[in-house]
């Protein structure tokens, strides 16, 4: 993810910070500082770690459940608004998916038993807004408000996957996903306006990302569902030009006005994959450096192929997962074979939405029943 950084590694797998993250701690400093002065302020930045401690805990949670069915994590990211686990893949058994939802809550709740016979004074919700309410307390209520946040029905919290797993053991996982995605929506809406009418823009910003998650995740689960059994081979580029390593801008530069590819793969004299050129970064290099810069100074390096046999789902999550505008495609040697774009994505599944809604004359695909002629 743009603007982080990693900050250490825990079996195995990446923590990174975005750096927003330390706008959120210099908020609540001041703000804490302006309420009740400079002890307020430290003991509100470590509430502030503490709390995202326990929310890196939640987010390993998920990762360790995840491991548990051969799913890798790559990293964990923290955001301001929390932590993002990012799997390769969602489990394919709604069981499977229900216990790696589950799991990013369930360590709130070990963490809050563990807190509770700590904990003294004050319980009610408004002692976290409070500084200078004490540490226990505070990290107590805000564990159990991220139990009751992540299990709202809706995604993309914890509790709409759970919601969807449970549906999807008794129906197709695409009709499992809408239906948990419209109760999402429902929820989103009816909070958003609640929290328009009495004055909680926290909460309205809360519902319109609710909403637009959940939205996101039925769009998925179609995606899903009209590219079930295709493989990247079936929407790879096969027609493109490649550069060698030792090229120049100004090579690039030619190939970009005489084809119609933005993107260019980068290969070693093998033939072997050594980055991607992209025609943003070549635009940008061609006004610092020159059109004499070789194409190694200023391509992608370290950029993930996929093998044209893998499941075209999890291809399309690699590409989204790298945010470049193509991934090269490799045979079992490692030879470069295609290009996976998201424009022939979203062709592919066009086409194949078209097929499955019906097949119609135009592509001169007969139909079985053919309607009766106007008389």
């Amino acid at each position: 993810m743009r603007w982080s950084f990693k900050l250490a590694q825990i079996a195995g797998i990446d923590v990174r910070v975005h750096v927003t993250f330390f706008l959120l701690l210099a908020f609540f400093g001041f703000r804490d500082y302006a309420a009740a002065g400079t002890s307020a302020a430290i003991e509100g930045v470590i509430f502030i770690c503490l709390v995202f401690l326990c929310v890196l805990l939640h987010e390993f949670g998920h990762a360790l459940a995840a491991r548990r069915y051969g799913i890798r994590t790559p990293d964990i990211t923290l955001l301001p608004i929390g932590g993002v686990a990012r799997l390769e893949r969602m489990p394919e058994k709604p069981s499977q998916e229900l216990v790696v939802a589950i799991a990013g809550p369930l360590v709130n709740v070990v963490i809050a038993l563990l807190l509770f016979p700590l904990v003294r004074g004050d319980l009610h919700p408004r002692v976290i807004e409070q500084a200078g309410a004490g540490l226990l307390p505070r990290l107590f209520l805000t564990n159990i408000v991220l139990i009751v946040f992540n299990m709202i029905p809706a995604f993309p919290m914890d509790g709409g996957r759970v919601l969807r797993s449970l549906l999807a053991m008794r129906l197709n996982y695409s009709r499992a996903t809408n239906i948990a995605a419209t109760i999402g929506q429902l929820l989103a809406f009816g909070g958003g306006m609640f929290g328009l009418l009495n004055g909680h823009p926290m909460l309205v910003l809360v519902a319109i990302f609710i909403y637009f998650g959940a939205q996101s995740e039925a769009a998925h689960a179609q995606m899903k569902e009209v590219s079930v059994g295709l493989r990247v081979q079936s929407a790879m580029i096969t027609q493109f030009r490649v550069l060698p390593i030792h090229a120049t801008l100004d090579e690039a530069v030619e190939a970009l006005l005489r084809t119609s590819q933005a993107d260019f793969p980068i290969v070693g004299p093998a033939g072997e994959v050594r980055g991607l050129l992209t025609r943003d970064d070549l635009i940008v290099a061609l006004r610092k450096t020159g059109a004499t810069t070789p194409v190694s100074e200023v391509m992608r390096v370290d950029v993930p192929s996929v093998h044209y046999g893998m499941l075209f789902d999890r291809a399309v999550a690699v590409l989204q997962t790298t945010g470049l505008p193509a991934v090269p495609v490799v045979d079992s040697s490692g030879r470069l074979v295609g290009l996976f774009t998201p424009e022939n994505v979203g062709e592919l599944l066009m086409v194949r939405k078209a097929l499955n809604d019906g097949p119609s004359p135009a592509v001169g695909i007969p139909r079985t029943n053919p309607p009766p002629l106007p008389v």
